[in-house]
């Protein structure tokens, strides 16, 4: 369980191509000496298991079938990603609750300014548009954010990035056409989940 609030920004220092996916190495400094062998970590919001720890940064793995889903078959030697470590009984809790379960990719469809804020409009999957709502919460490469504007019939969605945000986390280097990984809100799916299952299920009387 994560929060969607970045802790540091790492940077991929090798990547392995093996016959099911890759192996990453991921170089961080902040985060280090949290992290042991077999605990959890969002990379750009997707969960992975550390293999191995070095003084330099964490060793992680990356099955064919999250290579598929995310965004991770784009990452290259240099290519700087969005980590958070996972949540410990008593944390404070920032953001809304992550799963680091991708379950799409976006793609950035424009970006402008307002003032000191910086917005982008996300286009996401049609699969993902019951969980698109006005104010709720969206993971986007592991970072929780507010929805700040929805288009149903486009597939799109605004949200709003404050100077805080765009010096902690990799979003100061997205442009137009950028692919970015999304996670919806855990709330929405089980609210949904739950109204399908209702009318599915037959009247009695």
């Amino acid at each position: 369980m994560f929060t969607g609030i970045v802790r540091e920004v790492g940077v991929i220092g090798k990547v392995k191509k093996v016959p099911k996916g890759r192996v990453l190495f991921i170089r961080m400094k902040r985060l280090l000496r949290r992290l042991k062998t077999g605990d959890s970590l969002a990379v750009h919001g997707c969960c992975l298991t550390v293999t191995r720890k070095t003084q330099r940064g964490v060793f992680v793995d990356i099955a064919s079938e999250t290579l598929k889903k995310t965004t991770f078959g784009a990452l290259r030697t240099g290519s700087r990603v969005n980590l958070e470590a996972s949540m410990r009984p008593g944390d404070f809790l920032g953001g809304h609750f992550v799963l680091g379960h991708v379950d799409g990719v976006g793609t950035v469809r424009r970006r402008w300014r307002e003032g000191e804020s910086l917005y982008l409009r996300i286009a996401y999957p049609r699969a993902l548009a019951p969980y698109m709502v006005y104010t709720g919460s969206v993971a986007v490469d592991g970072v929780s954010l507010t929805v700040a504007r929805v288009f149903p019939k486009s597939h799109a969605l605004d949200v709003c990035l404050i100077p805080h945000t765009l010096r902690e986390t990799t979003f100061s280097g997205l442009r137009v056409g950028s692919r970015i990984n999304l996670e919806a809100d855990i709330l929405g799916k089980y609210v949904l989940r739950a109204m399908e299952c209702a009318a599915a299920t037959p009247r009695r009387g």
